[in-house]
């Protein structure tokens, strides 16, 4: 069955250091508080310039989504308490809850869920494209909500689950203090007075919250806890209920700490080698050279260098939950050094060339080092630019980069195709177009579920023939909670939904 189950997360840009609040300090008698850990801080808490990914718990709390993904990989009514499509799924029909206030005390209607949709068309955010085939936004009465699009989009229920999804009060749209105090109708508010931006994030519970079985804590604090020594230590100290770790370096004294690990492997990390026309690095224009790349990394020896085994190796960015998924690709690429030279000699390099990338502590020095080490192997010189973690992904997005290490989510299917490889993708900066690829998403886009399998299947073999990027393996993620509390991990966001932790017992 063809899914189109999956979120796009881009990991963002971070912020540094650790505070705060004890896991488990209350304000009263009988209140109980979740304490999370996180990689990175919000940019902004305007909804029209969200993110998701490891940035998605920081909005969860406090704005609700249109529609809802679960642990289970299903999408369920939230807002938008039903939705059709009409026979060619170009015009989306939403109908919204009637019961939802915002803590202002704006009441949720379907003229504001318009208004939330073309503001994040029009916004800041990353993920702003994902709105871009909407042609039109319709609000016939108070609880509909009717979209229109210009071709089939079969990712959409998937965005509204995520930041395309995310609705705001109208008052916060033209409030000098969007960015810093969200007013939303999520079960928790943000508590600007005890907050210190960038560091520790303090909500209250919204006592109104129209869907209270969800609201699980009476006080949510997310510390940002971007360095690994830094979430150890909090892990060690009892400051935290869940962390997400950046990295599985701790794992075992993780758990010696008494604490669990929960996981999935939703992430890959490798190689974007986005320039695939050439306009920066004439190299890597050339396929053989990008195939050179690929053969000139021992994928096996970095998952235990740099993972301590702890994932598998791939040479695909499709997920294995995908329609498109080939386990024979997995293995396509195997280390042969002398295969890579003998590709790059083929195409007019056998003195070498030189390729810059970009490098930023928060993704770990060992990565980089191991990267340079094999690429010098065959030939291949990586210039490293020193970029700080802020600007990481803007720059990369800008582009200012051919190339890049870079860990992103494998999303199942079209998600996938317009995160990574459309024309229009977030992470094809370049906006590189080839033709079979492009023949290949209007086979995807407009064909049957036997149709749209078979396409995915194709355009995953070609994009890996093609070498348009170079994964290493698919990682674990893992967050870790304490004795005191349990998770369930989403198949499609790097960080759980802040509904799904819960107090034991």
């Amino acid at each position: 069955m063809f899914r189109w189950k999956a979120t796009a997360a881009v990991v963002a840009a971070a912020a540094l250091a650790l505070t705060g609040c004890a896991a488990g300090d209350s304000g009263s008698e009988g209140s109980s508080t979740l304490t999370l850990g996180a990689v990175f801080a919000p940019t902004t808490f305007d909804p029209s310039g969200a993110e998701w990914g490891n940035r998605a718990p920081y909005y969860q709390a406090v704005y609700d989504t249109l529609l809802l993904a679960t642990p289970e990989g299903t999408i369920e009514p939230f807002l938008a308490s039903d939705w059709s499509y009409n026979d060619d799924n170009t015009v989306l029909t939403l109908t919204i809850r009637d019961d939802v206030e915002f803590t202002d005390g704006t009441k949720l209607t379907a003229d504001v869920v318009k208004q939330n949709l073309e503001r994040f068309q029009t916004g800041t955010s990353p993920d702003a494209g994902y709105l871009s085939g909407i042609t039109s936004i319709e609000a016939p009465d108070d609880t509909t909500v009717v979209i229109t699009l210009g071709a089939p989009d079969p990712a959409l229920l998937n965005y509204f689950t995520r930041d395309p999804g995310l609705i705001g009060s109208p008052a916060q749209f033209d409030s000098a203090d969007a960015a810093t105090d969200p007013i939303g109708s999520g079960p928790y508010i943000l508590d600007t007075a005890t907050t210190v931006t960038g560091t520790s994030y303090v909500y209250t519970a919204n006592p109104d919250y129209w869907n209270p079985d969800l609201q699980h804590y009476d006080k949510l604090v997310i510390n940002v806890l971007a360095d690994p020594t830094a979430a150890l230590n909090a892990i060690k100290a009892g400051e935290a209920n869940g962390v997400k770790l950046a990295s599985n370096d701790n794992l075992a004294e993780v758990e010696g700490a008494g604490w669990t690990i929960n996981a999935n492997e939703l992430d890959f990390q490798g190689m974007l080698l986005l320039d695939r026309a050439g306009t920066q690095n004439p190299a890597l224009a050339d396929v053989r050279v990008r195939q050179a790349i690929n053969f000139a990394f021992d994928r096996e020896g970095m998952l235990q260098a740099l993972q301590l085994g702890n994932g598998t190796v791939t040479t695909q960015v499709f997920p294995t939950s995908s329609a498109g998924y080939d386990p024979e690709l997995d293995s396509y690429y195997t280390y042969d050094p002398e295969k890579a030279k003998e590709l790059l000699a083929d195409a007019g390099y056998a003195d070498g060339l030189t390729i810059q990338m970009p490098t930023v502590s928060l993704l770990g020095a060992a990565t980089y080092t191991l990267i340079e080490q094999q690429l010098a192997e065959v030939g291949i010189t990586v210039e490293g630019v020193e970029t700080p973690a802020e600007n990481f992904i803007a720059d990369l997005l800008a582009p200012k980069y051919p190339a890049s290490f870079m860990a992103l989510e494998q999303n199942p299917d079209w998600q996938l195709i317009q995160f990574m490889i459309a024309p229009t993708a977030v992470f094809n900066p370049f906006k590189y177009e080839d033709p079979e690829v492009d023949a290949l998403i209007q086979k995807i886009q407009f064909g049957d579920e036997a149709t749209q399998a078979e396409g995915a299947a194709e355009l995953n073999k070609y994009i890996v023939e093609q070498a348009w990027f170079a994964p290493f393996y698919r990682v674990q993620g893992s967050v870790a909670t304490d004795a005191n509390t349990t998770v369930e991990m989403l198949p499609t966001n790097a960080y759980p939904a802040i509904y799904d932790f819960q107090p034991k017992g």
